[in-house]
This record gives structure tokens, C-alpha cells and sequence, in this order.
């Protein structure tokens, strides 16, 4: 994901992550509670997630056949 410079960000909050994968806040949440998705904390109310994490976690999905 490219910011408005055109500079890649190495990390993105929550709700980006969830814009992207469009999952529910709710199921975000509970991957990082997981540690399927790994975040940082960097402060008592602020998470946010490497962009290397969104990738790794695509690339492990495994696509379902009907």
C-alpha cells in the first residue's frame, strides 16, 4: 500500500488491515489475540501491523473448493 508520497508503509492500524483483507474488526482483532497476524503495540491504545504480517498471512491462506 502506497501512502499519498507514493512511499510504501511499512506498517498500517488496524483499520486499514481491515479495509484491505475485508474482515470484521472483531475478526482482526481475534488474529492478533491468535498471533496469526502479528502486531505492534505501540501504546496502550494504538496497534498497528506490518505490512510483511498482512503478506505473510495472505500468502499461508489456503483457497477452499467448492
Amino acid at each position: 500500500m502506497n501512502d499519498s508520497n507514493g512511499d510504501k508503509r511499512l506498517v498500517v492500524n488496524v483499520e486499514t488491515c481491515v479495509k484491505m483483507l475485508n474482515i470484521s474488526r472483531a475478526t482482526a482483532y481475534s488474529l492478533v489475540s491468535q498471533g496469526r497476524l502479528p502486531a505492534l503495540r505501540i501504546s496502550d491504545r494504538r496497534i498497528v501491523i506490518p505490512m510483511k504480517a498482512i503478506d505473510d498471512l495472505i500468502a499461508s491462506a489456503t483457497i477452499r473448493q467448492p
